[in-house]
């Protein structure tokens, strides 16, 4: 969806607007004081990795950062990267019980008593 941020240069507010035609742009105004002087202004962009792309790039050596550690699809980056660099399939199994520890790690300590 064309969904754009703008700043005002009048209040310095800024807002979100969904402009479908470039004409439209020209009757925006700021829902906080009505000026027309605005900027548009560039959005944070998010994109998908392939987990073949996120082992590929994924250095064991290198620091984390706490973001890393609160990521769960990280969990088992480290095992999954050794594995392939080894040329070892580490089978559905071991998948299976990689994704059920990322979406729920207590269900692992439950069934593992």
């Amino acid at each position: 969806m064309p969904i754009y941020e703008y700043l005002c240069l009048e209040c310095d507010m800024q807002f979100q607007s969904l402009v479908m035609k470039k004409e439209e742009e020209k009757g925006l105004h700021c829902p906080g004081c009505g000026s027309h002087n605005l900027r548009k202004l560039i959005s944070k962009a998010a994109y998908h990795v392939s987990e073949d792309s996120r082992i590929d790039l994924f250095n064991p050596n290198a620091r984390q950062t706490d973001g890393f550690y609160k990521d769960s699809r990280n969990i088992g980056l480290s095992a999954k990267k050794m594995a392939k660099s080894m040329g070892i399939d580490t089978g559905g199994r071991f998948d299976e019980k990689l994704e059920k520890l990322r979406t729920d790690p207590a269900s692992i300590i439950k069934d593992s008593v």
